[in-house]
């Protein structure tokens, strides 16, 4: 192998690695690392601007978002669910974020052991700076795919979820 192939392979997602050998890689493989391939791509660059732009990480970002939908605040398992991570996970996320002052924690009047989470002020006008920075990237990203073609796209995609749902029903 070359030097020059080494430095290409190193760089090439897994999508490009099964186009040059198609070989025992049906359509679903295909389409399943165009998928993560495009995922990963603009989550890369979400992050990077985030940590430049803001000394934020994705995951912060996100539970502000949630958090910014609910004018009275979310308790921990919600936020947990929608978030999709673990409650030991969001613990220390939220305590990160008590401490920088985007968002308050206080337990519920009606149930000692729930805890409150609420963005702060300081939150809220930092998370709308954030968004705002958010929806231009992705607009960026996007910029070379038709508003028809993301209708197209986005029809898509929901059927994939709906078969996807439906193929994990039926393994369990």
């Amino acid at each position: 192998m070359t030097a020059d192939q080494t430095t290409r392979d190193h760089w090439l997602d897994g999508e490009t690695k099964i186009a040059d050998a198609p070989d025992n890689h049906g359509d679903e493989t295909h389409l399943w690392l165009r998928l993560l391939t495009c995922t990963t791509l603009i989550e890369t660059e979400i992050r990077r601007g985030l940590r430049e732009e803001f000394d934020f990480t994705l995951p912060r970002f996100d539970l502000l978002a949630q958090l910014e939908r609910a004018e009275n605040g979310m308790v921990l398992g919600e936020i947990s669910k929608r978030m999709m991570v673990s409650a030991g996970n969001l613990t220390a996320l939220v305590e990160r974020l008590v401490e920088s002052g985007h968002i308050t924690r206080t337990t519920s009047p009606s149930d000692r052991r729930v805890q409150i989470v609420t963005l702060t002020p300081f939150g809220r006008s930092a998370f709308g700076e954030m968004a705002e920075r958010h929806r231009a990237w992705l607009n960026n990203l996007f910029s070379g795919v038709a508003a028809d073609e993301r209708d197209t796209l986005l029809a898509s995609l929901a059927k994939l979820k709906i078969s996807v749902r439906e193929g994990l029903a039926q393994e369990r």
